[in-house]
């Protein structure tokens, strides 16, 4: 059974008035957090690609780029598409429900930032209104400023790229610091970490960039060490 045709029978079970964020509140155990990943970025890039206004073709896209569809899943896919931009429900609920799925400090929510950061920008503009959008997602998910800050310049032309902030330490930290906490996320977001976890694919692809990210920064902290 693909991951798609499990979410498919979770939709025919919402009753009449259910909104798409009820479901995040069932799915909290292994092998459901991995239905419960692919719901969870369907759903926020719905609203992601909102947040300025208008859905364009790019953000579509984006979004499939973000998302690996299997053959003749697309329809399944659209249809929580669709269900995400018509709940009524606002994106700060489902943010809300999704960390409270996967529970504080689990890598997926970085990847979910990731994931919402692609969409974002793939129309070429970062609008205001999605920065506001993505920083208020990244508070919900407790992450801190510094991971936001990171995952943006990852995206965002334009966006200042600190070092420091990507590792997470303060600047001018004594290189043993930082080193120490280069191998502490080296170790936390190592692909093969995640695989032996079970999380799903689109996770693995997100945190093998963040993986490159990471090391880029602490070769440029030690070069000037």
């Amino acid at each position: 059974m693909s991951i798609w045709t499990r979410v498919t029978e979770l939709l025919s079970r919402l009753t009449r008035g259910d909104g798409l964020s009820t479901l995040f509140e069932r799915l909290r155990t292994p092998p459901e957090k991995t239905v419960g990943f692919a719901i969870a970025m369907v759903a926020l890039g719905a609203k992601i690609a909102k947040a300025d206004g208008l859905v364009t073709r790019n953000e579509v896209a984006a979004f499939r780029e973000v998302f690996i569809i299997p053959e003749g899943e697309e329809r399944n896919v659209a249809r929580v598409y669709d269900l995400a931009r018509q709940d009524i429900a606002g994106f700060e609920d489902y943010a809300r429900r999704i960390r409270g799925m996967f529970g504080e400090g689990a890598v997926q929510l970085a990847d979910l930032l990731e994931g919402l950061f692609h969409i974002a920008v793939a129309d070429g503009d970062y609008h205001p209104e999605e920065n506001q959008f993505l920083f208020r997602v990244a508070q919900i998910f407790d992450l801190p400023e510094h991971e936001f800050l990171r995952i943006r310049a990852e995206f965002v032309p334009d966006a200042e790229r600190d070092p420091y902030d990507v590792l997470g330490v303060p600047h001018g930290a004594p290189v043993e610091q930082v080193r120490a906490a280069w191998r502490a996320l080296v170790r936390e977001t190592h692909p093969d970490r995640l695989i032996a976890h079970g999380l799903p694919e689109e996770a693995i692809r997100m945190a093998e960039k963040r993986l490159i990210t990471i090391n880029r920064a602490w070769e440029q902290i030690s070069e000037a060490a």
